[in-house]
């Protein structure tokens, strides 16, 4: 898909991530081992072609600079288009952060109005799929669609989650914002767009005049009969990241083979920040079982149903269970992990005990000693 570029949110409701998001903005936050959320958002761009990229931070964003390095690990530092930073403030010369999706968008009008691309791409960066544009595209092509709207089923177990009602054509005729979570499967929004870039400009001008700020509820939602919505429900296994629960709930998901091969595998290859790592070092009283190890790791204790980034070390008697041990983790001899998220440089002392549940993980903030 060569005629569309794309805006990416670095940040949205991020304060329902507590201590995983103190340091850190949605973007960067880890996941699966070796990558950041935002890693699956640029792959799925870059597979399918499109290189102009512009990103609208928001608030601790020092670690997705640090890890984007303007795009060189997904072949995006180039002359001419490639990764733009934005801040997070509503224009040049305001000192606010923006309210809303439009006020952002709309303090980058000239970014989007400079483009030659036909197609705009909107899309959050906590959007764990994958995901290939050409055939969105496709699809947009055919239905004669304004606005597509990227869909996934599952259960909202969250707030603030979009549930989309179509006709059999695909067209969206309803839209709720859930205020609570329901234990139904329905079909949501995956808060990714494609749009027509003229007509994007006109709506967020438009709507910015009037002193509206949401994107979902003030264009999408209020403009059901006027704009011709279409759903595109994506292939394979789709997720969104934003509370604890889910971030956990994903994050164990991929240790399902069918799971990881559809994220990994299925529509191209998904690429992060490159680092040079020794291979990890599995000693003479370890146990690993159904677990994703990354490298420059050294295990002397026993590992089940987790994940751990690179450079965890897991002492001897150590025991971790159903649990995330993020980059540079040490787990002293001893202790015990269960269902718990430890984040990058945590270290958890001789024999201590952290145990959780799957709906309510124990985490442990960054540098954290316990």
């Amino acid at each position: 898909m060569n005629n569309a570029m794309s805006i990416i949110f670095a940040s949205d409701n991020e304060s329902k991530l507590n201590e995983l998001t103190l340091h850190r903005t949605t973007a960067s936050l880890p996941f699966g081992g070796r990558y950041r959320c935002i890693d699956f958002a640029l792959s799925n761009l870059v597979n399918s072609s499109v290189t102009t990229i512009g990103i609208i931070t928001r608030n601790n964003y020092s670690s997705l600079m640090d890890h984007i390095r303007m795009g060189r690990d997904w072949d995006l530092n180039r002359k001419n288009s490639g990764i733009a930073v934005f801040p997070p403030y509503a224009s040049n010369t305001s000192t606010n952060v923006f309210k809303g999706k439009i006020e952002a968008l709309y303090g980058i009008l000239d970014y989007i109005e400079n483009s030659d691309d036909e197609y705009v791409i909107i899309t959050n960066s906590n959007i764990i799929a994958s995901i290939d544009f050409d055939d969105v595209y496709e699809a947009h092509v055919a239905s004669g669609a304004d606005v597509t709207m990227l869909t996934y089923t599952a259960k909202p177990t969250t707030s603030k989650r979009v549930l989309v009602e179509k006709t059999a054509s695909g067209r969206i005729n309803g839209m709720k914002i859930t205020q609570t979570a329901d234990d139904n499967a329905v079909e949501i929004g995956l808060f990714c767009y494609l749009f027509k870039r003229t007509q994007l400009i006109k709506l967020i001008s438009d709507s910015y005049e009037r002193g509206k700020i949401d994107l979902e509820k003030d264009i999408l939602q209020a403009n059901l009969d006027k704009l011709k919505i279409y759903a595109y429900k994506v292939k394979g296994h789709a997720a969104l990241v934003d509370d604890i629960k889910s971030y956990y709930r994903e994050s164990m998901a991929i240790l399902d083979t069918d799971i990881r091969n559809s994220l990994f595998y299925s529509a191209g290859k998904v690429f992060t920040k490159v680092k040079d790592s020794v291979p990890t070092r599995y000693c003479e009283g370890a146990s690993v079982v159904n677990s994703l190890i990354a490298d420059g790791c050294k295990i002397n204790g026993k590992v089940e149903n987790s994940i751990l980034f690179r450079g965890v070390i897991v002492e001897e008697g150590a025991v971790i269970r159903n649990s995330i041990v993020m980059e540079g983790g040490r787990i002293m001899q001893g202790s015990k992990l269960n269902y718990a998220i430890t984040d990058k440089d945590v270290r958890v002392t001789q024999d201590k005990s952290l145990s959780g549940s799957d709906n309510y993980p124990v985490v442990v903030v960054k540098n954290k000693i316990v």
